[in-house]
């Protein structure tokens, strides 16, 4: 079973039961060639030698978001890691960088605002490279606005999830752009659940970030499906009552700046048809969404080669109900999971 971390108070405290919560299990995450980043990586890892690019993100996130700082400090507490190193949890997307590549694939998600009992829903695929779903956590957690209920893999306080006041947001890996010190988008979500009540709010936040990399967010409530598309100081958005989103840019404006390999983009382009067809006859219940995640092309099945991106995890969000169901590792193979904001 998933294990799920409930944790109230403040950041110092957040981040301490967290990391208490996983402690045995990060310090072999760290300690399997530098947070598995040597086995992903074409030349050799240390942690010494990451520490410059540690101590520019560090800097960015401190002045951003100083709650989520205090946090990673008591993670690393509770966990016995040192700071660097539950920096290091935070920041493996941002090292890892982006390459061209051939790749199998990335995230789906797809947001639909459903008039029935329901009411919105945000579902998606978590495609990763380096076998991460032996790193998978659910953490409820205490915020400024409420609770927030966020899928998290090897230490993160944030990757998709959503909030008490009814927000949900996912996540998709565009390329494009300079990538630089900055706030990491998957920290960038857990700060827009922890201060955002609606799609309105959870856009002027962003609008006020510098995020490290590029990015595809998609954003619910109860009256309105956004995604949003990030290229350095560059945001536009789509809003419609069903929006689909993969891994290219699909904004004009953003189209002649995509760095996304032919390989990926043929992969990418399959999921977005397949996921905008078969959401046009679906409804409103959960286990539809997860079967449909489920089904190839939108996963993304294991190659045995721990370097490809793969599904493992998809989840359905109802923000409406405070519910996250979740399917770990190659959903086709695992039975869901179902956790509620208390």
């Amino acid at each position: 079973m998933t294990i799920l971390i409930r944790a109230d108070g403040p950041p110092s405290e957040l981040g301490r039961t967290h990391g208490a919560a996983l402690a045995g299990r990060l310090r072999s995450f760290v300690d399997d060639h530098v947070c598995r980043l040597g086995r992903l990586l074409p030349g050799p890892v240390t942690l010494d030698g990451l520490r410059p690019t540690i101590a520019r993100h560090r800097a960015e996130i401190e002045r951003a978001t100083p709650r989520l700082a205090a946090e990673v400090a008591a993670l690393a507490s509770g966990a016995g890691l040192t700071e660097d190193e539950a920096w290091l949890l935070q920041l493996r997307r941002e090292i890892l960088g982006y390459t061209r590549i051939p790749t199998a694939g990335d995230c789906t998600t797809y947001a639909t605002v459903h008039p029935g009992a329901a009411g919105p829903l945000l579902a998606q695929t978590v495609d990763l490279g380096g076998d991460l779903d032996d790193q998978i956590a659910v953490l409820d957690v205490a915020s400024p606005v409420g609770r927030s209920l966020v899928l998290s893999f090897g230490g993160l306080l944030g990757y998709l999830g959503l909030n008490s006041r009814g927000l949900a947001v996912g996540i998709n890996l565009v390329l494009g752009g300079d990538w630089r010190a900055g706030l990491p988008p998957y920290l960038a979500i857990r700060h827009l659940l922890d201060t955002a009540a609606s799609v309105a709010e959870a856009l002027d936040v962003l609008r006020g970030l510098r995020l490290a990399s590029s990015r595809s967010l998609t954003l619910c409530d109860a009256t309105r499906a956004v995604w949003v598309e990030i290229l350095g100081e560059e945001l536009r958005t789509m809003q419609a009552p069903r929006t689909v989103h993969t891994n290219h840019f699909l904004h004009p404006d953003l189209v002649p700046h995509d760095e996304i390999n032919v390989f990926a983009r043929n992969s990418s382009v399959r999921r977005l048809q397949a996921a905008t067809a078969a959401l046009a006859t679906l409804g409103e219940d959960p286990e539809e969404h997860l079967a449909l995640l489920s089904t190839p092309p939108i996963r993304v099945p294991d190659n045995g080669d721990i370097r490809r991106e793969r599904t493992v995890a998809a989840a359905v969000l109802l923000p409406a109900l405070g519910e996250l169901r979740l399917r770990p590792g190659d959903p086709s193979l695992s039975t869901t999971q179902t956790f509620r904001l208390k």
